[in-house]
């Protein structure tokens, strides 16, 4: 499991078709072989490291779902280790595990931060939330406002200088992972739970779900 809060910026040191190996130093650190790794909000597996790059495997339906496979040499890339028992959650539970890829609408300045709205598919939007969490590229942000095809987040000057967003553009994929807890409730309300008092219209009066 990661946070959201993305611990240092990689570079992208060479990539094939499943391997990509990511020059780094903060997330090096103790780092074990076997270990997760989030990339762009993807949790890979590190399958070797050096004192100053590690190399990761990707399967192929992780390449399908994410912007890693747009990947290129020397690309700067988020990066955050698993949450450890005593490691601090300072974002929203995040698993790695990539929903789907949204595009950037837009992006505009809101006194020293960034309102940036993203077109997503109909099966993560079922899942966000106004002011409930999302990840863009690994980041755990809140969202702002959203329509039946798109939400906004806001962005903070130090979170955009310190993650690849401060590289993004208008039209650029970026990977979403809605927020578990969503994805658990509205699990448990299509398995029909028996003797629930817990309806959608309940859920969604509450911010735990979308109305749309």
């Amino acid at each position: 499991m990661f946070t959201g809060i993305i611990q240092e910026i990689g570079i992208v040191k060479e990539i094939s078709f499943n391997r990509i190996t990511v020059i780094a130093c903060k997330v090096l650190e103790n780092m074990q072989l076997g270990e997760s790794i989030a990339v762009n909000g993807a949790c890979l597996t590190v399958t070797h490291f050096t004192e100053n790059s590690f190399t990761v495997d990707v399967m192929p339906e992780t390449l399908k779902r994410t912007t890693l496979k747009q990947l290129r040499k020397n690309e700067e890339v988020n990066l955050e280790r698993a949450l450890t028992l005593d490691g601090l959650l300072g974002g929203h539970m995040v698993q790695g595990h990539v929903d789907a890829m949204g595009t950037i609408l837009s992006i505009k300045d809101d006194d020293g931060a960034s309102i940036i709205k993203i077109q997503a598919t109909k099966e993560i939007m079922t899942f966000v939330v106004k002011k409930g969490s999302i990840t863009v590229d690994g980041i755990s942000l809140t969202v702002l406002d959203r329509t039946d095809t798109t939400f906004d987040v806001s962005i903070v000057a130090f979170t955009m200088d310190n993650t690849v967003m401060c590289n993004r553009k208008v039209g650029d994929m970026v990977n979403l992972e809605a927020d578990v807890i969503a994805k658990y409730i509205i699990q448990f309300k299509k398995m029909g739970v028996a003797d629930s008092n817990i309806t959608f219209d309940f859920l969604q009066e509450n911010g735990f779900l979308s109305a749309g």
